[in-house]
């Protein structure tokens, strides 16, 4: 199934828009929740990841010896966490794999760090890959040592259940380290619930949290602003435009909350304010757009890649993106996906394992049917483009992955 957009005929926008909870913050705090029961939490994401996160961990509580198969479908984030929180649930044998591209990702790296401090993690098919046979035990160990340059979430996975060892934990980092924020927003959790945390140069330290009786905490998390981003792009592209974003927030813990920073050099204005956020076009001129060639770092914020190369392409921009490494394995290979769909549209483009660099057409291509790979981000970054041109998004539910209520959301924005 496509879908068919043609906003081309769109003459302003002003519209206010409700996203819910942060996916990246929703998934740490389920964790967490479970190793300290005192946690409330509200607005937690509504995407697919974050239910199917929940889904799981209800069903850890099994009978000792009990084997539980979870299958965790697309949910990368899940895959990598739970890795880590059953591995220390003891007694408790779980098989735990994932859809067909799930059992493509790897997860060697998070894997041998836990076979490391004494976790007892077996493959059943293809080694370095899911599906993982775990049987959780205490883990006593407490230093290991980990690249960096790979996926944050293998660290952040590995944190989230360092409070549990009785010695406290020690992380070393090796090599480059991919993702700083979204590592520093798993200590700020653990941090406010009071558990000491240091993160200094390549090594992070955090103490046995020794008051077992949690106080009553409650939780709202905010927003998303990975979600955020597609208005933000319908805003870049469209003049006279205007979208309130509720319940965003200047200092956040998620990484992609640099968009406001980013983008101001695509025509973006934001303000905040008590509700939220206004974003307004600030339309740059087309003088200057010919001499745009814009140069962005996203080695820590890796997500918000296709909302702006998409972005530039519909305003007509050339751009170099670097810090794509981790790109590859994600629920496609986003690098090769956008290269594939941004070239139907007139866009050359060139890569390298860790960069992508965009020439825009003079004139975009109409009607072109953008593939979405499983991957929710290519069919959402895509969607705004219809504001410049006619074109299909394939297989649309696909957005269901982080965003469920994406369409209901967007098409509200050209609702009479």
């Amino acid at each position: 199934m496509s879908l068919y957009l043609n906003h081309t005929k769109t003459i302003s926008i002003n519209r206010k828009v409700s996203i819910s909870g942060s996916k990246s913050e929703s998934n740490r705090l389920l964790i967490l929740q479970q190793l300290f029961p005192g946690i409330q939490l509200e607005n937690l994401s509504n995407s697919d990841d974050t239910k199917l996160l929940q889904k799981a961990l209800g069903l850890s509580v099994t009978n000792d010896q009990e084997s539980e198969i979870i299958d965790i479908a697309h949910a990368g984030t899940a895959m990598r966490f739970l890795t880590a929180y059953f591995a220390i649930q003891e007694n408790k044998t779980t098989t735990l794999t994932g859809s067909k591209r799930m059992q493509e990702r790897p997860i060697k790296v998070l894997v041998d760090a836990l076979l490391e401090i004494g976790a007892d993690i077996e493959y059943l098919k293809k080694e370095g890959y899911p599906p993982l046979l775990i049987k959780g035990k205490k883990l006593t160990k407490n230093k290991v040592s980990i690249r960096g340059d790979v996926s944050s979430q293998y660290i952040s996975a590995l944190l989230l259940i360092a409070p549990t060892f009785p010695n406290g934990f020690e992380l070393e980092l090796a090599g480059k380290v991919t993702s700083i924020p979204y590592i520093t927003m798993t200590l700020t959790l653990l941090n406010s619930i009071g558990i000491h945390t240091e993160f200094n140069d390549k090594k992070i330290i955090v103490a046995q949290y020794k008051n077992l009786q949690l106080k009553p905490k409650t939780y709202i998390v905010e927003p998303d602003w990975s979600s955020a981003s597609y208005f933000y792009s319908l805003v870049a592209l469209q003049a006279n435009s205007k979208i309130e974003l509720t319940g965003f927030k200047k200092k956040s813990l998620q990484g992609d909350s640099v968009l406001p920073k980013i983008y101001k050099y695509l025509g973006v204005q934001t303000v905040f304010h008590d509700k939220g956020i206004s974003i307004i076009n600030n339309p740059i001129k087309d003088t200057q757009i010919r001499h745009l060639n814009l140069d962005f770092d996203l080695n820590n914020t890796p997500d918000l890649a296709q909302t702006i190369a998409v972005t530039c392409l519909g305003l007509g921009i050339d751009c170099h993106l670097k810090g794509l490494h981790t790109l590859k394995i994600k629920e496609t290979d986003r690098l090769q996906a956008l290269k594939n769909e941004l070239e139907k549209f007139g866009a050359k483009v060139t890569l390298t394992a860790t960069s992508l660099c965009l020439k825009s057409p003079e004139q975009l291509v109409p009607n072109r049917s953008v593939a979405t790979y499983q991957d929710h981000r290519m069919a959402m970054a895509f969607t705004p483009l219809s504001l410049k041109v006619p074109l299909l998004i394939e297989n649309p539910n696909v957005v269901t992955k982080s965003y469920p209520e994406f369409w209901k959301d967007f098409n509200s924005i050209f609702a009479l």
